[in-house]
């Protein structure tokens, strides 16, 4: 599989070269040269260690973007059992960008929904690019309408660039199937746990994003429009798209600082793409934290603080 080196890892990736290299020489020659191996292996890892304590939103964007991180059907593979995918919205279309349906949790029955990108061209145009439609977020209203139904509870995987915007998806109510289900999911009578994964786009995130905990991978983002578009917006200039980045405060550290996530959960080193099984185990066991938080209240202290969490959303204070 290969794994899309970013620019910001290119010193990195010499280093792993020269490795190899020594590795492959030892081997063809039969010679020990082990105490050079250990010595470039040292100054990788400090060159990994320098790069990923300092790395830049611009540079998480591309981690948060990368086309190898595990998306909602990969965690859904890896975290939950016996999952039963349910589809259609019960009024125009099944919307491919949203996956959702019942699985179980340790033994915990569950309904899961989450955007849903592809990884080749042709599963990209399937499932638009992970930007989903007005039927894709009635979908996922209905599957937690039915959570509610059952006591069951939620959990929803964040990772879209942001809502459709075409104008078949205007034609069709995209920004009232987004308005509704904010106003739905937060009265919904039962847990909600929300995991922002990828990308966290604008209405697009939103439309799936309210909850009761929300989590948020170390190297996901999360704001109100992508980096180039404000980038486009601000200056006309979608190249400044990292200088946007860094003055939007998209990481997960600002959102945890904002108060707009809970908790901030681990990933391998490298990125999640890196190690699809250890990035699923960590996020597993915040699931579990999170349901088991959740499910100690009672129904009117969880819709109470529910409401007051986001009520507290936007408080500012003007300095004198």
């Amino acid at each position: 599989m290969s794994l899309n080196i970013l620019d910001f890892e290119t010193d990195i990736l010499d280093l792993e070269a020269k490795i190899a290299e020594l590795e492959a020489a030892a081997q063809a020659e039969g010679v020990d040269m082990s105490a050079a191996i250990a010595q470039a292996e040292r100054r990788r890892d400090r060159l990994v260690q320098k790069v990923y304590r300092n790395l830049s939103p611009w540079q998480k964007t591309m981690l948060a973007r990368h086309p190898q991180r595990p998306y909602t059907l990969d965690y859904i593979r890896l975290i939950f059992d016996e999952f039963t995918e349910l589809q259609g919205d019960r009024l125009f279309a099944d919307d491919r960008a949203i996956v959702g349906g019942l699985a179980r949790l340790d033994g915990q029955p569950v309904v899961v929904v989450g955007h849903q990108k592809g990884r080749d061209l042709k599963e990209r145009q399937h499932r638009n690019f992970g930007y989903a439609r007005p039927e894709g977020y009635r979908k996922a209203l209905r599957l937690m309408k039915l959570a509610a139904k059952f006591h069951i509870p939620v959990i929803s995987f964040v990772d879209t660039p942001g809502a459709d915007a075409s104008v078949p998806s205007e034609e069709r109510g995209i920004s009232e199937a987004i308005a509704r289900n904010m106003m739905e999911i937060s009265v919904l009578p039962t847990p909600i746990v929300v995991a922002v994964i990828g990308e966290g786009g604008s209405g697009g995130a939103i439309g799936i994003g309210v909850g009761d905990v929300i989590l948020m991978q170390e190297y996901a983002i999360y704001s109100v429009i992508a980096p180039e578009g404000c980038a486009a917006i601000l200056w006309r200039a979608p190249e400044r798209a990292p200088e946007a980045a860094e003055a939007m405060k998209i990481t997960a550290e600002h959102a945890l600082g904002f108060g707009l996530i809970d908790k901030i959960v681990p990933e391998p080193l490298r990125g999640a793409h890196r190690n699809h099984e250890e990035s699923a185990s960590s996020l597993k066991e915040s699931l579990l934290c999170a349901l088991k938080e959740t499910r100690a209240l009672s129904l009117p202290e969880l819709l109470d603080r529910r409401y007051r969490k986001f009520r507290a959303m936007g408080r500012f204070e003007e300095a004198g």
